[in-house]
């Protein structure tokens, strides 16, 4: 085993496989919202997070075979995981949970907005960006397993989702 971590391309792959799963398992236990409603405080930590984990994973070798040795490591594990949720319902259960319902006919489950660690004002924030102006006028408001917030109102009739792609906000609307 020694010697297989003396091979640096090999300890560098080992060190990245290490690091995504201590990612993953980090998200996991400390929130799905922190996802797809990034604050500023939030992007910070990421950005932070990716820098600090950096050395881990190339250790020395900042060279450019040595990152994307890393790199490759990263999407061939990323495809294998994902694959593994497909084929592993189960599986992808437990590394990504279940939706949340947040509210439910005009009232907030303040039980689930704790156990989501979602201020009411983010939740009012949601709402609010998906066109529908007060909680009284949402049927169901869910708080999704990629970290997005879908709100259906208006008896059901009315669906409008909302992701954020960089500074644009893609809006679409189904009737």
């Amino acid at each position: 085993m020694e010697e297989l971590l003396n091979n640096n391309y090999l300890r560098i792959v080992f060190s990245t496989l290490i690091i995504y799963l201590f990612i993953i398992i980090a998200i996991r236990l400390f929130g799905k919202k922190e996802l797809a409603q990034l604050s500023v405080v939030d992007m910070v930590f990421i950005l932070l997070i990716s820098n600090a984990v950096q050395n881990a994973m190339v250790g020395p070798d900042s060279s450019l075979l040595g990152g994307l040795v890393a790199a490759l490591t990263l999407f061939i594990s990323n495809y294998i995981f994902k694959n593994l949720q497909y084929r592993f319902p189960k599986f992808g259960k437990i590394v990504e949970g279940n939706a949340i319902m947040l509210i439910y006919k005009g009232n907030v489950i303040d039980e689930h907005l704790k156990k989501a660690q979602i201020t009411v004002d983010e939740l009012l924030e949601a709402v609010r960006e998906h066109g529908v102006p007060t909680v009284k006028e949402v049927d169901l408001a869910i708080l999704e397993v990629d970290g997005n917030i879908s709100v259906l109102s208006n008896e059901y009739q009315k669906k409008t989702v909302r992701r954020h792609k960089g500074h644009k906000i893609i809006s679409k609307q189904e009737n």
